[in-house]
This record gives C-alpha cells, sequence and structure tokens, in this order.
C-alpha cells in the first residue's frame, strides 16, 4: 500500500513539472527567454544557499563578522538580480544591474573563494548572453566581466591568503576561472544560436505548410470553378446545337410529311437534310460526352475535319471538294471549327439546296482562316437575315478572339469566312 501511495506521489510530482513546463512554449523566444530567467533565478539562489550552508561552521567558530557580511552581499546579489531578470525592459538598465550584481559577486571574494563564486558569476551573465542577438555586445560584455573577476580575484587571494609567492598562484587560478568563462560563454552563444536556428526554421516550415494549405485550398477552389465552367459550357453547347439541330429535324420531317404526296422530289430533299441534321445532333451528343471523359482530345484538326466531310458525303452524296491544312489549335478552337463546318453544310443543303461545296482550312501567320461555300440559291435580293445558329456561330468566334462574315447573293449561294487566332490571343 505504501509502495503504491510512492508511486502515485512520484507521478503527481512529474506531472506537477510536466504541467509547469507546459506553461510555456519554447518554441516562442520571448516564452523560452522567460522559462530560463526563472530557471537560471533558481540555480543562483540553490548556489547561494549552497555557499552560506558551507560557511555555518563560521558561526560555530564565532566569525560572525564573516558570515553576515557574506549573507547581507549574497542577500543584495538575489535581489539585484530577480529585479534585473524580472522587472527591467531597458536594455541600458539591464546592463547597469549587470554590472551591479558583477560588482556584488567581485565584493563577496573578500569573504570567500572556490567553484560556487565561478558559478555566480557566470549566472549572473547567463541572461545577457542569451537575449542579447548580437555577438560583439555580448563578447565585450564577457571580456570585461572576466578581466575584473579575474583581477579581484587574484588581489583577494593575494591579500587574504598572505601568499609569499607573490601572484603566481593567484594569476594561475585566475588564468583557469577565465578559462572556464570563456568555455561557458561560448557554449551559450552557440546554443542560443542553435535555438534561434531552430526557431527560424520551424516558423518556416509552419508558413510553408500554412502556404501549401491555401494553395491547396485556391487549387481546389479553382479546379471546381474550372469544372463549374466546362459543364456550363458543354451544357450551352448541347442546348444551342444539338437541341437546334432536333428541332430543325423535328420541323423539317414534319414538312416532309406535309408535302409528300403532292411533291415527293422536294420532301425527300427535306428527309435527306433532315438526316444530316440528325447526324450532326448525333455528333454533338458524342462530342460532349467525349469532353466529358476527356476522349478524343489529341486529335488532328485536319483528321476531324475530313471525318466530317466524308460523313456527309456518305450521309447525302454531296459533292465536297477541299484544302485542309494540318492546324494546331486547342481542343476548344478545334472543335468550334469542326461544329462550324457542320453547321454551315447543314444550312447550304437545308436552307440553299446546295448540291455541292467547296472548303479550305489554313493557316496564314497566327491565324486560321476557314472558307465554306456552297452553290445553293443564296439569298433573295442579297438580304441577310443572322437566324439562331448563325447569332450563335458568330458570338462563338468572338469568343475565341476571332471575326466571322457571311456572303451570299440570289443564285450565287453562300460563303462563310472565319479568321481564328490559333493562340487565342488577338
Amino acid at each position: 500500500m505504501s509502495g503504491r501511495n510512492e508511486k502515485q506521489l512520484r507521478g503527481e510530482k512529474k506531472y506537477r513539472l510536466v504541467r509547469l513546463l507546459g506553461h510555456y512554449n519554447l518554441k516562442d523566444e520571448q516564452q523560452f527567454l522567460r522559462f530560463w530567467k526563472w530557471m537560471i533565478f533558481a540555480v543562483l539562489l540553490l548556489v547561494e544557499g549552497l555557499m552560506l550552508l558551507g560557511k555555518v561552521e563560521w558561526l560555530l567558530l564565532g566569525r560572525w563578522w564573516d558570515f553576515f557580511p557574506l549573507l547581507g552581499m549574497a542577500t543584495l546579489l538575489a535581489v539585484a538580480e530577480a529585479i534585473k531578470l524580472f522587472c527591467i525592459k531597458n536594455d541600458r538598465w539591464r546592463l547597469a544591474f549587470c554590472v551591479l550584481c558583477a560588482l556584488l559577486a567581485c565584493s563577496m571574494l573578500w569573504v570567500t573563494t572556490g567553484t560556487y563564486m565561478l558559478v555566480l558569476y557566470a549566472l549572473i551573465m547567463t541572461e545577457f548572453y542569451m537575449s542579447t542577438k548580437k555577438f560583439w555586445p555580448s563578447f565585450l560584455l564577457f571580456v570585461a566581466s572576466a578581466c575584473i573577476f579575474s583581477v579581484c580575484n587574484m588581489v583577494f587571494q593575494y591579500w587574504l591568503n598572505d601568499t609569499t609567492s607573490g601572484f603566481l598562484q593567484p594569476f594561475t587560478q585566475s588564468f583557469g576561472m577565465i578559462s572556464a568563462l570563456a568555455i561557458y560563454f561560448v557554449v551559450i552563444r552557440i546554443a542560443v544560436a542553435f535555438y534561434r536556428q531552430f526557431v527560424q526554421l520551424d516558423m518556416t516550415l509552419n508558413e510553408l505548410a500554412e502556404s501549401k494549405e491555401e494553395l491547396q485550398e485556391a487549387y481546389d477552389k479553382l479546379a471546381e470553378v474550372t469544372a463549374l465552367k466546362e459543364r456550363q459550357r458543354i451544357a450551352k453547347d448541347i442546348h444551342d446545337t444539338a437541341g437546334h439541330s432536333i428541332t430543325t429535324v423535328i420541323m423539317q420531317t414534319e414538312a416532309a410529311k406535309l408535302i409528300i404526296d403532292n411533291n415527293p422530289a422536294d420532301a425527300k430533299k427535306k428527309i435527306v437534310a433532315a438526316n444530316l441534321q440528325a447526324k450532326h445532333a448525333l455528333e454533338e451528343l458524342r462530342n460532349s460526352v467525349h469532353l466529358l471523359s476527356d476522349h478524343d482530345s489529341t486529335a488532328l484538326l485536319k483528321d476531324k475535319l475530313e471525318r466530317v466531310l466524308q460523313e456527309t458525303a456518305d450521309g447525302t452524296g454531296i459533292k465536297i471538294r477541299s484544302e485542309i491544312e494540318n492546324v494546331l489549335v486547342d481542343s476548344e478552337r478545334r472543335r468550334f471549327l469542326c461544329n462550324t463546318l457542320k453547321e454551315g453544310i447543314a444550312n447550304g443543303i437545308r436552307h440553299g439546296g446546295a448540291t455541292a461545296f467547296w472548303f479550305e482550312c489554313k493557316q496564314q501567320g497566327r491565324d486560321v482562316h476557314f472558307l465554306l461555300s456552297d452553290n445553293g440559291k443564296g439569298l433573295e435580293n442579297g438580304g441577310l437575315h443572322l437566324g439562331f445558329g448563325l447569332t450563335s456561330m458568330q458570338a462563338s468566334a468572338q469568343a475565341l478572339g476571332g471575326t466571322v462574315r457571311f456572303e451570299s447573293e440570289e443564285g450565287e449561294g453562300f460563303e462563310i469566312q472565319l479568321t481564328l487566332p490559333v493562340d487565342g490571343t488577338n
């Protein structure tokens, strides 16, 4: 039972220590320094207590004139060090109290010497070494304080011990103390430099992690917006092209039903045009599905245009001559050019009664030049009325940075002239 209580007591003490350390974020330099100030002060009080405990025998021997001055100077040193550590924020006053504490420690050499005094002197300088970021101020303070301490120690040693060997023994002892203070100074400066590098690296890593999260969020939002924009564009294409084509098919077949008995030849033309328009609508739906699945995204423009011409010729018997260059454009422009070709052929057959077409697609400089002409009946009196298909074609060309022009004369057919930048710049 007692063993269990002892184990529990040790656990509680360990927990208190963890709680004490938990109050300080040691990755924050200010809290790090605050923690070490308390540690320095606690060690200083411990060293003073051990030093005074070692001199209790003076009281037993009646040397109270040695003990009480030592106690008074130790008390003054503890008070001055507490003020320096916890009350003073100004660097000049902090340096002044640092000098005061050093003088108090040196005055104690009149009463006692040894390792305790060396440790006390090192602790007095520790906080200044740690808080001063520049090397030279702390180095100059170390040199000055080490020289003062060694000289005072050498003088008091010579005077108190009344040595007959002169300053040789006190000098040798003081040299050893200077070496110890120098090693302590170097260790503290290196440790603090490594700590500051660690804090800087940790801050940089945290900033990089935050930047990565922000970039990931921005990328996710961009991907979402891009996907939404692409879906809207595909939906618009389906509505503008496939929907229009299906509407035209319905109108053509309804018209063919009305005249098939009285004018079979004209009804046949309307059925052929409706068939071509239905194929065009089916192709538009396939293209939309391909876009969603990223299928056929690397197909060449020339191959796709030739496929459109071949399918049209096979389905209608229309003669189409062409001259097509292999122009490199992006998928959006490639799709627009193919749709324009299909729309132009369908309009020529349906509205102009065309039986032959001439098509060319070439690159001139940084532009793609598209020309489609037919041998249809053209427009009466040269009047050009932009319907849904031609208006949509013109708007799409302008959105891609290009221009489109329509020309027609009665009996001379219809012509579409399209200019489009290959790289999206005007």
